[in-house]
């Protein structure tokens, strides 16, 4: 039995993404093989060998992976996964790299995917939420090769310590139907928002675009967080698309979320509330965030922010 994990990186870091998909391919048991392809990545290739629980590393090295374009990359892994009858199971973080890339690799092997697997009971059986993780589905699959979208804050990261080796794997051929045309990388001051341990995020009840920043910024500051948001924040203007958190933004679970202004709609709810500890900050004594939150406190955010923050 071995699980072959594709790798999400930028051709130079191995990303936290990947790290927790191994950790949930240790629950599945037997060999874990980690396909690092792209474009000049032998050093992603190494940090991925030196993660504890990887059997084996394959490097594919090629100018048409650089882009990570979902049509090549899942030609590599049906490739590989045909060429050796030992593989049993195909994991990818659910991401929006996994999201892209596993349906594709599920199609071609003509098995049916498992999505967002927050729990693994055996080999075979598999818990995954649905209804916006109002409910949870244990999913059998008799597939020959099971194949899996992991979500990450489902499970811990694994660390260091492995010894992999690392196995140059031919490229496939170069489908040419796609062309990646532009990438535009955000540079972020704070952490990244799935990768940050403390997050404060906002919601409607700010009322505007210019007080979303003036109030939450300098809590995030003071506490080295990252920046969230609701749908409902992110509809009217007030941060950019890629702060949402939510069943249709990042799922996030950090050891701290603070929620300013948000009424806990389900959308938002579904996307964090795995997160360790939850505060709430909300006028509403109603309001359906205050279910799951660990602390609440009924005030106006535009006092109780300010406040908590020269208590900072």
């Amino acid at each position: 039995m071995t699980t072959l994990i594709i790798a999400e990186h930028d051709n130079a870091v191995l990303k936290a993404a990947t790290l927790n998909t191994i950790a949930a391919a240790t629950r599945i048991g037997g060999d874990i093989h980690v396909l690092v392809a792209g474009r000049n990545c032998a050093a992603v290739a190494q940090a991925a060998a030196a993660v504890a629980g990887v059997s084996k590393v394959l490097h594919a090295d090629a100018a048409h992976y650089e882009g990570h374009l979902a049509e090549n990359l899942a030609a590599l892994v049906h490739s590989r996964v045909r060429a050796d009858a030992g593989y049993t199971h195909v994991l990818a973080p659910a991401t929006a790299f996994g999201k892209n890339v596993l349906p594709r690799v599920s199609a071609l092997l003509d098995a049916s995917q498992v999505s967002d697997v927050i729990a693994i009971e055996s080999p075979d059986t598999f818990l995954r939420p649905f209804y916006a993780g109002n409910a949870l589905a244990r999913v059998q699959s008799k597939d020959a090769i099971k194949v899996l979208s992991i979500r990450t804050t489902a499970f811990d990261p694994v660390g260091a310590g492995g010894t992999a080796a690392v196995e140059a794997l031919a490229a496939a051929g170069d489908l040419g139907l796609t062309t990646l045309v532009g990438r535009e990388v955000v540079k972020l001051e704070r952490p990244e928002l799935t990768a940050a341990s403390v997050i404060v995020s906002g919601g409607r009840g700010l009322g505007a675009a210019d007080k979303f920043h003036a109030v939450l910024e300098p809590l995030a500051d003071k506490l080295g967080a990252a920046l969230g948001a609701s749908r409902a924040a992110v509809d009217a203007g007030y941060a950019p698309n890629d702060y949402q958190v939510g069943q249709t933004g990042k799922i996030v679970a950090p050891q701290l979320y603070l929620a300013v202004g948000i009424s806990g709609a389900i959308q938002h709810l579904a996307g964090m509330k795995d997160s360790k500890v939850i505060v709430a900050i909300n006028k509403d004594a109603e309001a359906p965030i205050f279910q799951v939150a660990d602390y609440g406190l009924v005030a106006d955010l535009f006092s109780a922010v300010p406040e908590l923050i020269a208590a900072l």
